[in-house]
């Protein structure tokens, strides 16, 4: 996953309405309901199958760092499906989202003006049709390259180009991203 797609998730999992279980026996119990096997879970944690069903039981508390983290992300994947999808068709539909980003901003313009590309720390507010793009593009499979494009796309038109006021001709790339944060 590239830096765009993770922000993408993280924004997503900020509209959870309640926090998913905290302890390990809570999670495991979780995963258990929504795949329905001790197999189906230890395939997804990638345990033993007796680990899962001593996890859930108690009788283990403390698994090793790698496992607690692939219980907790596997919990965070399906924790409230439904409260993320209306949040994106929302963000999609009518709100928008925001970029928060440091990056090397690359430039392609017309003679006479600086091209040289240099960092800069932006927050703008992307109107809906950049994230309807956004999340199709991602929900299709789109490498980071491509949600790049977008996101510089919709970063030169809104911030750069001031909604065809100014900079005419300007060509923005988004490149060496340093942070790079999404919120709808």
């Amino acid at each position: 996953m590239g830096d765009i797609d993770d922000a993408l998730e993280r924004a997503g999992r900020e509209k959870f309405t309640r926090e998913p279980p905290k302890t390990l026996k809570g999670k495991i119990g979780y995963l258990m309901r929504r795949l329905g096997s001790t197999r189906a879970v230890a395939a997804e944690v990638g345990v033993s199958r007796r680990s899962v069903e001593r996890y859930l039981k108690g009788e283990r508390k403390r698994p090793p760092r790698a496992i607690a983290d692939r219980v907790d992300d596997a919990v965070r994947a399906r924790w409230q499906p439904r409260v993320r999808q209306r949040a994106r068709r929302q963000a999609a539909a009518a709100t928008g989202i925001t970029i928060e980003t440091r990056a090397r901003f690359g430039y392609s313009a017309p003679a006479g003006t600086t091209d040289d590309g240099r960092y800069r720390r932006l927050t703008v507010h992307l109107p809906p049709q950049y994230a309807r793009r956004l999340f199709d593009a991602r929900d299709a499979g789109a490498g980071d390259a491509q949600l790049r494009h977008i996101v510089a796309e919709g970063l030169q038109e809104i911030y750069f180009k001031d909604g065809g006021r100014r900079a005419d001709g300007l060509e923005v790339e988004l490149n060496d991203i340093d942070y790079f944060d999404v919120s709808f």
